[in-house]
């Protein structure tokens, strides 16, 4: 039965990645080799590794540069001007896509499909949706409830970290720290079974994937299949603490009153959004300060001497190598930017990681410096309405993290190559090899 039901979502599977995946990977992959540098930042492995001098070269050509992709900015000044006006939205008029395709994303529509790249995802929806869902998860994540989460996420790093003490080989310290920390956290928060964090780690690699252009078809394919089990596991969540409630935030999403309820596939998005993002942004954020303050030995032996500065030095670790390298608006009006005429329907692709370089902004960019006065004017956290509703805790789970780490293993070492993850959008470690000293 299975492989009956697997078979009839092939043609589906097929062109729902032909439509948002193979027909603008090829369009990409034309235009890099043709020079089109967001072409070349896109479709080049190598540029995962190291994407900056494509953004610089940008830079040099000006702040809004026609490409590829539409429009694109490495400008700080106009990255935050378009997150914040209201000329712009975050989602994608369908309507504005040629007919052929709309009659292809209508027929391939599938809600077990869906991951957190598409409505109606908090990521890409405008008021007033927005708005309403937004305003029934933020209670969560005020100031005041992640200051409480504090001793949990403390407890937790000391639990894994505990685990790691007379370890004289390598280890791989996503797989055994940096991935586990925020997952236990965010797990606690939605009120799912910690003993399927194996699982939604999975689940939220793949949902991760699909936020890249261009992923070949059997990636895609793989993703998909993760994400039907995280729909399915979401159905039976839900259903069960419809029942049996609790005192996490999904109970109070499902027990809401009849006229402030969300929808069933409005539910599936804001839960599988807080789930993914409340742990892959942190992930990436604590593979990469590790190898920077490895890279940079003396200012790691300075946070150590003087713990007060870890939470500058996870601003600087945000700017200076920021796990959310990419984002995108579309004109939802006739506007003007940086000179420029902007029609309604024009998508300008943000990158956040070379706005968070801008010389303009900071003071030689390139310089990685814990120190740095104004790090936190960075934008690895998106801006106006759709600020990251988890920064605060990811701030907190990091800079609880890094320092309890520096403090358990002040020998810490990264040992051997670590691995880039393969993906574009998204920057991190997927293997971090250390010794611990």
């Amino acid at each position: 039965m299975a492989a009956v039901t697997e078979a009839r979502r092939a043609p589906g599977t097929a062109v729902r990645w032909a439509v948002r995946h193979g027909l603008p990977g090829a369009y990409l992959a034309r235009a890099a080799r043709r020079g089109d540098l967001v072409g070349r930042l896109l479709r080049e492995p190598a540029q995962r590794i190291d994407p900056h001098p494509v953004y610089e070269a940008l830079r040099a050509q000006g702040p809004l540069v026609p490409s590829g992709l539409g429009l694109v900015t490495t400008s700080h000044a106009v990255a935050h001007e378009v997150l914040r006006s209201p000329s712009f939205r975050a989602g994608w008029d369908r309507t504005l896509a040629p007919r052929w395709m709309q009659w292809a994303m209508q027929l391939s529509e599938d809600p077990d499909a869906r991951g957190v790249g598409e409505p109606p995802s908090m990521l890409v929806v405008d008021p007033p949706d927005h708005t309403r869902y937004r305003r029934l998860v933020s209670r969560a994540f005020t100031p005041r409830a992640t200051a409480a989460y504090e001793p949990a996420v403390q407890a937790t790093a000391d639990s894994l970290l505990d685990r790691l003490a007379g370890r004289t080989e390598p280890v791989d310290l996503v797989d055994a720290f940096a991935a586990q920390l925020p997952v236990l956290v965010i797990a606690e928060l939605l009120g799912v079974p910690v003993d399927r964090r194996e699982d939604f780690l999975r689940w939220g690699h793949a949902a991760a994937a699909t936020l890249d252009p261009g992923l070949p078809f059997r990636r895609y394919r793989s993703a998909e299949r993760a994400l039907r089990e995280m729909h399915g596991f979401l159905r039976r969540h839900f259903a069960r603490l419809r029942r049996h409630p609790g005192d996490d935030l999904v109970s109070q999403l499902v027990g809401l009153p009849e006229e402030e309820a969300l929808t069933e596939p409005e539910l599936h998005a804001t839960v599988m959004l807080l789930l993914g993002a409340g742990f892959e942004t942190t992930v990436n954020l604590l593979g990469n300060a590790v190898v920077l303050l490895d890279a940079h030995p003396d200012q790691r032996k300075a946070l150590v001497a003087d713990p007060g500065g870890w939470a500058g030095a996870v601003e600087e670790v945000l700017r200076h190598d920021s796990p959310v390298q990419i984002t995108g608006r579309s004109a939802a009006a006739d506007t003007h930017v940086a000179g420029r005429d902007v029609p309604a329907g024009t998508r300008v692709t943000l990158l956040l990681g070379a706005a968070n370089r801008d010389p303009d902004v900071f003071a030689d960019p390139g310089r990685f410096d814990v120190t740095r006065v104004n790090a936190r004017e960075h934008l690895a956290f998106s801006g106006g309405i759709h600020y990251c509703l988890g920064a605060g805790l990811a701030r907190l789970e990091a800079v609880v993290a890094l320092r309890s780490l520096a403090d358990r293993f002040p020998g810490l070492r990264v040992s051997g190559q670590p691995v880039r993850r393969d993906l574009q959008t998204l920057r991190g470690f997927e293997q971090l090899p250390v010794t611990l000293g």
